[in-house]
């Protein structure tokens, strides 16, 4: 399974948060008495859920041994369980089914919304928040990489291939199944500090898994290709900072 590193994730942790918050300002619910985070990670955005509904049980899913104990030590009163949030479901119905950057490394995050409608109570709300920087040089650029390499073939298996599609195709699916639907995209331009942030970036998400199945030494070329091609396509700017615009997926959706 693969391995997670919740300190090189959180290296942009203010970054990351902010499309989150952006999600959680548009559920319109007061009172919840459940909420479930799937996909929390290390539990820094769980943490948000339990702010802003403190009397409400908060439940954060995770398949991360690694991130799961980042959470658990910073804030135990959450209920933290370790699980796939693509088989797993709540025990009852929740009033929130809530996802920040997760079910873009699913099969079919359209579906698994669909399924997830199921999971809520009457009033209930689905919020979901996506990457869809596909095409950008950030993840193109990966497979560039790779290409360059002697062993190509192998390590072209490896890289993940997110299934984030327009979002006509979210709309379809879920406006027959919900009250009311509200659907968005945004494109972040994240001010990064620190030499070849855009490769420290992608180091905590869409790298991991391939940096996982190389050896030292494919590692070592590998970086050092994607390294030049990063610089290329955002070159730092006169005061040392990299601007790196990020474009994410909102999906809001309630039941009556």
């Amino acid at each position: 399974m693969q391995q997670w590193d919740p300190k090189q994730y959180l290296a942009f942790s203010d970054l990351r948060r902010r499309p989150a918050r952006d999600l959680l300002a548009r559920v319109p619910l007061t009172r919840p008495t459940h909420v479930v985070d799937l996909g929390c990670g290390p539990g820094n955005v769980t943490r948000l859920l339990s702010e802003r509904w403190p009397e409400a049980k908060v439940t954060g899913v995770d398949r991360s041994p690694e991130m799961l104990a980042r959470a658990r030590a910073e804030t135990p009163n959450i209920e933290w369980l370790e699980a796939d949030m693509a088989s797993w479901r709540p025990p009852q119905a929740v009033d929130l089914i809530y996802s920040n950057a997760a079910l873009h490394w699913l099969e079919d995050p359209a579906g698994a919304m669909v399924n997830y409608l199921g999971w809520l109570n009457p009033g209930g709300v689905l919020a979901v928040q996506m990457p869809h920087n596909q095409a950008a040089p950030s993840h193109t650029g990966i497979a560039e990489a790779v290409a360059a390499m002697p062993n190509a073939r192998h390590l072209m298996a490896r890289i993940h291939h997110f299934p984030v599609t327009e979002p006509g195709v979210y709309y379809d699916g879920l406006k027959p199944h919900v009250a009311w639907l509200d659907i968005w995209e945004c494109e972040y331009l994240q001010v990064l500090e620190g030499e070849d942030a855009v490769v420290e970036w992608t180091k905590g998400t869409a790298l991991a898994p391939l940096l996982q199945a190389m050896n030292a030494a494919e590692k070592e070329q590998f970086l050092d290709l994607y390294r030049a091609r990063m610089r290329a396509a955002y070159p730092p700017r006169a005061d040392g900072c990299t601007l790196f615009p990020f474009r994410r997926l909102f999906i809001v959706a309630g039941l009556g």
